[in-house]
């Protein structure tokens, strides 16, 4: 990691400003390492593999930003952004994702986050995510900024998209654990509800996505969550 370039009068230096990287693949918060400590502005000042880690870490390490995966073994990234606003709210956080914007992007605005960005998009969109957010701003995809003015504008087209647009954040929660093969009572444990609740959440989520049986449903989860699409 680069060292700090503190604020020096007379010196011309600007502060680096400071960065969490939250992931839990170690190969991509390398690349987010690298990437950001390439500026003379920025700095990676901790790393963390999944949200209770980052949660231990936020107050020692001072960031400016928090870059968060929304999807982790460790928890869930919505819930994670609440956890964040309820201790440390003064603190920005941009939500990056392999996952299709359509579903999350408009969820972890909701949540509190500042930003949300997709994998897939080259160094230097992230860069300007980065800046856009750490400088009091909000960022978007022009696509997903036309769609959500688009809903605003005409409520009714809220849910035309994903029909996982309809799960609520617990159920997506819910969801995003099947899709990572845990069981019932592994949910029920990790979200601090009872299986019954989990099975509730369950059979709404059938409904919703109209699959007929618990298979159905777990094939559509780990679908989401080995390649971001539910394959419709």
């Amino acid at each position: 990691m680069m060292a700090s370039i503190e604020n020096n009068p007379g010196s011309g230096a600007v502060r680096r400003r400071r960065i969490l990287v939250v992931d839990d693949h170690p190969l991509v918060r390398a690349g987010l390492l690298q990437l950001i400590n390439q500026r003379p502005d920025l700095e990676v000042v901790a790393e963390a593999g999944g949200p209770r880690e980052a949660m231990g870490k936020i107050a020692a390490a001072k960031p400016d930003l928090i870059i968060a995966d929304i999807t982790m073994k460790d928890g869930g990234g919505l819930e994670f952004i609440k956890d964040v606003r309820a201790v440390h709210g003064e603190i920005p956080m941009l939500m990056v994702s392999m996952h299709d914007e359509k579903v999350y992007a408009e969820r972890a605005l909701r949540a509190g986050a500042s930003g949300y960005i997709m994998k897939e998009e080259s160094a230097s969109h992230l860069i300007t995510a980065i800046l856009r957010v750490l400088d009091g701003g909000v960022y978007l995809s022009e696509t997903m900024s036309v769609r959500l003015l688009r809903s605003v504008s005409n409520p009714k087209s809220r849910n035309t998209g994903s029909p996982l647009q309809t799960l609520t954040d617990r159920e997506f929660e819910v969801f995003q654990l099947i899709g990572q093969g845990h069981t019932t009572e592994e949910i029920a444990r990790q979200l601090s509800l009872s299986p019954k609740t989990v099975d509730v959440h369950r059979a709404h989520i059938k409904e919703k996505l109209n699959l007929k049986s618990g298979t159905a449903l777990i094939h559509q989860a780990v679908q989401w969550f080995q390649t971001g699409t539910t394959g419709e």
